[in-house]
């Protein structure tokens, strides 16, 4: 029994905000920007789009695809640190929302790596035959975490979802494996200032971008390896590989470090700027069905905890 990926959606805010946009306060220009991240505009969430209405859209658009109903899906897990409320989960708002009756939904915590957090139990819960069809999503509304006047973390963040169904099925296709880790020494690099239990606020995005982008390079290269020798397989035998769309420099550390042709990594950080949990299925989704052309396809995240993983689908 493998976990078979049937359908692909991605929500965007209407609202996008380009570099040039972005108060002349910030002391910044599109050129700075573009240099140092790649990203040149963000979708921002309005007043009327949360993180669950985003969620709902994209899944809407990846059961279209799929061509299923709500009463098909048995299991939802929403990858977000921006949820609508403490609780209860979004997971169950996006529930209610699709009109899906016997399912279980919950939400998983990992920051950047909350998508592939997901996928890991998703397919772990279809392959034991706990579950039918799943629908895993990745969705933030990171713009209410920011600070509008740090320029070092505003500039970096954008809002969004993406939506993924896995069925199971007797086939060779779907999902070959997944890696998932954490390393909580590196907490302090990357937190909010606030939290429910701490200071009874939500806080803004605090992180120390040395030590992060290092972070990420590392452990975008340690998952790879980690993948390839567990499939037994080396970098020519991937067709793709989609990182987390943190930061374009990253990416290209990842391209030199690994080897990989630069047409087989796909970047969107230009268009969506790091949607945390969102960024992968966004960027699959990007894709539309050409995705189900390709064969082998890597997944890779890092994120605050640290956490970090990796997926291989094969299509």
């Amino acid at each position: 029994m493998n976990s078979v990926v049937i359908g692909l959606g991605a929500a965007l805010p209407k609202k996008i905000i380009c570099n040039n946009d972005l108060p002349e306060s910030l002391n910044t220009s599109d050129e700075w920007i573009v240099q140092r991240t790649g990203i040149r505009q963000r979708h921002v969430a309005s007043e009327d789009e949360t993180t669950s209405s985003l969620s709902v859209e994209a899944s809407r658009k990846a059961m279209a695809m799929a061509g299923i109903s709500a009463d098909d899906i048995d299991l939802i897990i929403v990858g977000t640190v921006t949820g609508d409320y403490t609780f209860p989960a979004t997971a169950t708002i996006v529930q209610r929302e699709l009109g899906v009756k016997n399912a279980a939904a919950f939400d998983v915590s990992a920051a950047c790596s909350g998508f592939i957090y997901g996928l890991d139990l998703a397919d772990a819960r279809l392959k034991l035959g706990r579950s039918k069809c799943a629908l895993v999503i990745g969705a933030e509304t990171f713009s209410r975490l920011v600070d509008w006047t740090d320029r070092s973390t505003c500039v970096l963040f954008g809002d969004g979802a993406g939506a993924m169904l896995l069925r199971g099925e007797n086939s060779q296709n779907g999902i070959q494996s997944c890696l998932i880790h954490s390393d909580g020494t590196g907490i302090e690099y990357l937190k909010t200032s606030g939290g429910v239990s701490t200071t009874k606020t939500v806080g803004f995005v605090q992180m120390k971008g040395q030590e992060v982008f290092r972070a990420a390079i590392e452990k975008f290269n340690e998952s790879l390896k980690e993948l390839l020798l567990q499939n037994n397989m080396t970098i020519e035998d991937i067709d793709l590989i989609i990182p987390h769309q943190a930061n374009s420099r990253i990416i290209e550390k990842l391209i030199m470090l690994s080897g990989i042709k630069r047409e087989k990594v796909l970047i969107t950080v230009d268009k969506h700027a790091n949607t945390s949990a969102a960024s992968i299925p966004l960027a699959m989704s990007e894709l539309g069905c050409e995705i189900f052309r390709k064969k082998n396809i890597v997944l890779l995240s890092m994120g605050a905890g640290f956490t970090w993983g990796a997926a291989l689908i094969k299509f």
